[in-house]
């Protein structure tokens, strides 16, 4: 069990720190680019989640692969925890994009 806890930490962590990463320094090359860099952030944060998760659980076909095979078997523990893992990677990613939402955001 503790295995499991410790990568699904990994997954969130790893898919929140690429939004937040790859946001942040897409604002950078926005700067250098002289284009504005909270939009250029925004638009990075929205389009990244998808890869962050994929990042994050270790590629986009091997975990679909755990949960036909298994599924299929009858074995549903593997199952549970590859869509948690999923789950937990997507929570990342979520809040990664959020956070940016939050700093992006203008009080006017």
């Amino acid at each position: 069990m503790t295995t499991f806890i410790s990568k699904a930490i990994l997954d969130f962590f790893i898919a929140f720190g690429i939004v937040l990463g790859g946001a942040m320094v897409g604002g950078v090359g926005a700067v250098l680019s002289l284009q504005p860099p909270t939009q250029t952030m925004l638009d990075v944060a929205d389009r990244i989640k998808i890869w962050a998760l994929a990042a994050a659980v270790g590629g986009t076909i091997d975990p679909m692969r755990v949960i036909e095979s298994n599924f299929l078997g009858g074995n549903l523990s593997p199952v549970i925890k590859q869509i948690l893992f999923l789950l937990f990677a997507f929570l990342g990613a979520h809040m990664g994009s959020e956070l940016i939402k939050w700093v992006c955001s203008s009080k006017e």
